[in-house]
């Protein structure tokens, strides 16, 4: 079959970084992510986020091609932001979330191993 190895869709190849960050030249406060290795997952997640920040006017995100395993969030903010701020604090909340939900999640699993 034509299908590329299962392995590429994880292993970010050597030398490629993992996010790479490209200004808009047309938009003021816009710019791309194109984030290697990741799909829908992480790109909706990563959307929602940012779109809860007040100061992200956009925010969507792509897949290229179905067998490039890759996506590209675009991002454009108010002059009181930057797309890299957006994006970073975007990625903080985010940690801190699943942090909460897997804190939560052990505390019920250990709560409920003690039973048994």
């Amino acid at each position: 079959m034509n299908a590329p190895d299962r392995y590429e869709r994880f292993v970010v190849p050597e030398g490629t970084k993992k996010v790479s960050y490209e200004r808009d030249t047309k938009i003021i406060n816009a710019a791309s992510f194109t984030t290697e290795r990741e799909e829908h997952t992480i790109g909706n997640i990563l959307r929602m986020q940012l779109h809860r920040d007040e100061n992200v006017l956009f925010a969507g995100y792509k897949l290229p091609h179905p067998l490039q395993y890759k996506i590209i969030v675009r991002i454009h903010t108010t002059s009181q932001s930057s797309p890299m701020q957006a994006y970073n604090q975007a990625i903080n909340d985010l940690d801190k979330e699943l942090d909460t939900l897997k804190n939560a999640f052990e505390a019920e699993l250990s709560k409920h191993s003690r039973d048994y």
